[in-house]
């Protein structure tokens, strides 16, 4: 394994002084890089594959891919090396949980398959591949969440799995699953869509039978703003791996297009940035969120850069959301490292708390600085800001 930088010019200064808070010339997703590399050299010292960890790793993957320096290729993998082996099996990996969270770091497995071509990597590719073949499904055809949640669809199930899944098959020639990478989507957003605003609800009880599920429904009491980012970016990232003929690519830009511009709506005036629950902005207690923020503002950039996204607006509404977005969730230590501020831990349904999706529930969560559910979707933002320039 490589160690040593492909360039010095590369590297950012480590004082906090180098920075002014909010700073737009700041590289920003430079610094984050160098960031984990000096504050969390190991991704995860409980050594649990955990879903959020991937999502940092394809952040400072796209800071390598955009430096060429291979430090951050080396932090991406000395960190998955920590869970798979020689053999390709992965380490605190339970396939029988039959869990979506569980194959979102197939991502990066991906990533240094495609670096490295050692097939270890194949081979634990191969095995998330087949956990999704045999993961337990709806009715309608979607995957459960997790074999703990039945006939359960989640939004961020899309992300955690059927991105990989889309990814996958297109690196393998399956394309004899592209229909059904299709129907993880478009019923996703058929399944969650709440009318009245456009926005798609945070899950979706195929029974009906969950304390959490209108009996009608079966959707969950409210659109949660983590959830709708997940969805948001899945969307986005998906069509990479899809034939550009196949007309279900174009019902998932549709289905995105309608999203995002649903969620401008919501939008706060003032930041253009998002609350926990948007479109409850002024009831008590809501606050404005870094993570789902962060990822929504990642959709429309990445969106804007693929030609995804038409019309007038977007491009200030970006740039806005992305100046308040520094002011509002970022600061830098004195050592020069990068935080991520004001955002929701963790967010679910069920479960042994009985998390019930009420407005309550959600204002209950802790707020946090940190945790990777954010700071990745800080990375992917702060890349394609950079690529603006």
């Amino acid at each position: 394994m490589s160690t040593t930088a492909s360039t010095t010019s590369a590297r950012t200064p480590t004082t906090g002084a180098a920075h002014r808070y909010g700073d737009p010339s700041t590289r920003w997703a430079l610094l984050g890089a160098e960031t984990m590399l000096s504050r969390e050299p190991r991704i995860n010292t409980r050594q649990r594959w955990e879903y959020e960890d991937g999502l940092v790793l394809n952040g400072v993957y796209g800071v390598y891919r955009d430096t060429g320096d291979v430090r951050f290729l080396d932090y991406v993998r000395t960190n998955i090396d920590e869970f798979v082996q020689p053999d390709g099996t992965i380490r605190h990996y339970a396939y029988d949980e039959f869990n979506l969270d569980h194959v979102n770091n197939g991502k990066a497995i991906l990533d240094l398959l495609e670096e490295t071509g050692d097939e270890r990597y194949r081979a634990a590719a191969d095995t998330l591949f087949d956990q999704l073949q045999h993961q337990p499904r709806t009715s309608e055809g979607s995957f459960w969440h997790k074999r703990i949640y039945p006939d359960q669809v989640w939004l961020d199930g899309l992300y955690m799995g059927s991105v990989f899944y889309a990814r996958y098959c297109a690196l393998v020639g399956r394309s004899d699953l592209v229909d059904d990478v299709v129907r993880q989507f478009t019923n996703a957003y058929d399944l969650t869509l709440d009318p009245a605003t456009g926005l798609c609800r945070h899950a979706y009880d195929a029974t009906r039978s969950m304390y959490w599920a209108d009996a009608e429904t079966g959707l969950s009491p409210h659109v949660w703003l983590r959830a709708l980012g997940w969805f948001a970016m899945a969307m986005v990232d998906v069509q990479a791996y899809l034939p550009q003929d196949h007309p279900g690519r174009a019902q998932i830009r549709t289905n995105l297009g309608a999203l995002l511009t649903a969620l401008q709506r919501y939008a706060d005036p003032a930041t253009n940035l998002w609350f926990q629950i948007p479109d409850q902005a002024g009831r008590p207690m809501n606050y404005l969120e870094s993570s789902g923020s962060l990822m929504v503002l990642s959709a429309i950039a990445t969106s804007l850069r693929l030609g995804y996204l038409a019309g007038p607006g977007w491009d200030e509404a970006l740039e806005r959301g992305w100046t308040h977005a520094r002011e509002q969730f970022l600061s830098i230590t004195a050592e020069g490292w990068v935080n991520v501020h004001k955002m929701c831990q963790v967010a679910g349904l069920g479960g042994a708390t009985r998390r019930d999706g009420s407005y309550a529930y959600y204002m209950s969560e802790p707020i946090v600085t940190n945790d990777h559910k954010g700071y990745g979707p800080f990375l992917l933002l702060a890349t394609e800001m950079e690529r603006r320039r």
